[in-house]
This record gives structure tokens, C-alpha cells and sequence, in this order.
């Protein structure tokens, strides 16, 4: 029951460098070294996303195409058009990089590791899983900036088309340039996950680090008072809920079998922690990045919270169910 309700290390780990850098911001030539080390690490980091993504994973299981499409559309679609309604409600309540950030967390693509772990573990379509939100992670590299584009231009906000030469530079060029080297590089990433995994953890601390570091100097603290904060809490687990409802009550209009159904459950509702923060320190400038992590960092502990707490439940019933035939 502990388990339960213990945040993710990661998330505290991630609060921790919220604290250090309003605390010791980076300033002056530090400060330029650590956006460096963070335009380094982003690279990498999207570098090996391409080395990792195996192309039988995509390929596989395509001839299922209305569930993928569900997925995709969920992803997409849904959640864009969700961020918009809700930024609509919300202007003039909350400072503008806030409603900019809830655009990005709708843009984002699905978690791979994590949507998958809660698939099997409901006891749901593990294939479709492993293909649909390896598609999403790829075609979020193209499709995020994009829907950004559209979608901050809704709202004269920033991280739209401009930005798309640093993404390219930055993401798109690393990604597909790791994913051609994949016949030479996937045994030596099969034989160093830890690496590979830790390179994952480390742009997220640097890149938040840095954006908060120049955010704290823009003054964010003073730019977001506590009821802006408890707005964005109760949004995120607004979002999530409408999405997870949406997303089970496609998957039976639609007709799909039960283990089809928890997969469009658990991957059309994720978004990645992992590929967000590095997009978010590419697509805006350093002051306003601290701001637009902000939503995808809670609703990241949010969804993996209430998609444990589902997928145990309907794994549990799976399992009734199988003995009681």
C-alpha cells in the first residue's frame, strides 16, 4: 500500500533541481557552460532514441490499423484539441507561458517504457503497445514542433515555427542519424541500458536546471502566484481524467477487444516526460522553457499514479476472470 502512494524518485529528484536552481541559479560563464552541456546532452539524448527504435517495432503489428490510428489520433488529435478548449477557459487566469505550457504537454507524443509496462501489467495488447507508442515517439519528433506551431499561433504565444532550425538541428538530424546507425550500435546499447538510460535521466535534470536557472533570473517566482499553481494542478487532473474516459470509451464504440482496449487506454493517454523537457528548451527561450515544463512535469507523477492504481485493478480482474473460467 506504501508503494502506492510514493512519488516517483524521479519526480522528487526533479523537485530537487526546481529547489537548487532557485536557490543557485546559474549565472554568467556557468551558466553558459550548462547550456552547452544541455544542447549536448539533448543531442545525445535524441541520438540514441533513433539508435533504440527498432523498425520491426513500428512495422509490426500495422496490420491492425484502426487501433494504431485510435492511438495516434488520441495522441495527436484528442489531446490537442483538449489543450485548446482548456487554454480557451483558462486565458486570463493564468500568466501566458503556462497556457503555452499546456499546449506543449498537449502536443507531446506517448511514453514508450512506461505505456508498455501498464499494458502488460493489465494484462492488455503488449504488441500493438510496443508499436503504436514506438510510432508516437517517432513521429512526435516532427509532429510536436508542428502542432505547436498551430497551436501557439492560436494564442500569439511563442514556440511555434520559428524554432522548427533549432529542432531540426537538434532533434530531427540526431534522431534519424542514430536510428540509420541501429545495425552497428543495437548490441552495444542492448549491453549498456544502464548507460543509454541514464544519459535519458541526466538531459532532463540539465535541461530543467538550466530553464529554471534562467526562468528564476526572468523572475518566475513572482510571475506565478500559488492560485496559478493550484489551477494548473486541478486542470492537469481535469485533462487526465477526460483523456482516460475518452480513450476507454473510444476503444468500445470502436469495438475492440478488451486487451485492444487497454492498450488505447494506456497509450493514447501518456505523455513523455522524457522526450518533453529537451523539445521545451529547444523550441523556447531559457525564461519562459522553466514555465512551459511546469505542466508536463505534474501531469507525469498524475498519470503515472492513476494508470498503476487502473492497470493493477484491471490486471486483478483479468486475472478473476481467467480463473473463474
Amino acid at each position: 500500500m506504501l508503494r502506492k502512494i510514493i512519488p516517483d524518485p524521479f519526480l522528487i529528484i526533479l523537485i530537487g533541481t526546481v529547489v537548487l536552481a532557485s536557490l543557485l541559479p546559474a549565472r554568467g560563464m556557468f551558466a553558459v557552460v550548462v547550456s552547452w552541456l544541455a544542447t549536448l546532452t539533448v543531442v545525445l539524448l535524441f541520438f540514441f532514441h533513433g539508435a533504440k527504435l527498432a523498425r520491426e517495432q513500428v512495422i509490426a503489428g500495422i496490420s491492425h490499423w484502426r487501433l494504431h490510428l485510435a492511438i495516434l489520433g488520441s495522441t495527436f488529435v484528442m489531446f490537442p484539441i483538449l489543450g485548446l478548449v482548456t487554454t480557451w477557459l483558462l486565458a486570463g487566469h493564468v500568466p501566458g507561458p503556462l497556457i503555452t505550457g499546456i499546449l506543449f504537454l498537449a502536443a507531446l507524443p506517448s511514453t514508450v517504457q512506461s505505456a508498455i509496462a501498464f499494458v502488460a501489467m493489465a494484462h492488455g495488447n503488449v504488441g500493438a503497445a510496443v508499436a503504436s507508442a514506438s510510432a508516437s515517439q517517432m513521429l512526435g519528433v516532427v509532429f510536436t514542433p508542428l502542432l505547436m506551431g498551430l497551436l501557439a499561433g492560436t494564442h500569439g504565444g511563442g514556440g511555434g515555427f520559428s524554432g522548427m532550425g533549432e529542432v531540426a538541428l537538434q532533434i530531427l538530424v540526431p534522431f534519424v542519424i542514430g536510428h540509420l546507425l541501429r545495425p552497428w550500435l543495437k548490441d552495444w546499447i542492448a549491453r549498456n541500458k544502464q548507460l543509454v538510460s541514464l544519459t535519458d535521466r541526466s538531459t532532463i535534470v540539465i535541461a530543467v536546471y538550466s530553464a529554471f536557472s534562467a526562468a528564476v533570473l526572468g523572475g518566475i517566482w513572482h510571475q506565478l502566484p500559488p492560485a496559478a499553481l493550484a489551477i494548473l494542478f486541478a486542470v492537469n487532473a481535469i485533462i487526465l481524467v477526460i483523456a482516460l474516459a475518452f480513450t476507454w470509451g473510444l476503444g468500445r464504440a470502436c469495438g475492440f477487444s478488451r486487451e485492444d482496449r487497454v492498450a488505447l487506454l494506456f497509450c493514447g493517454t501518456k505523455k513523455s516526460l522524457v522526450q518533453g523537457v529537451p523539445m521545451a528548451r529547444v523550441l523556447f527561450p531559457g525564461a519562459q522553457a522553466g514555465i512551459v515544463v511546469l505542466p508536463i512535469m505534474i501531469f507525469h507523477q498524475m498519470q503515472l499514479m492513476a494508470c498503476a492504481f487502473i492497470a493493477r485493478s484491471l490486471g486483478n480482474r483479468a486475472g478473476e476472470e481467467r480463473e473463474a473460467v
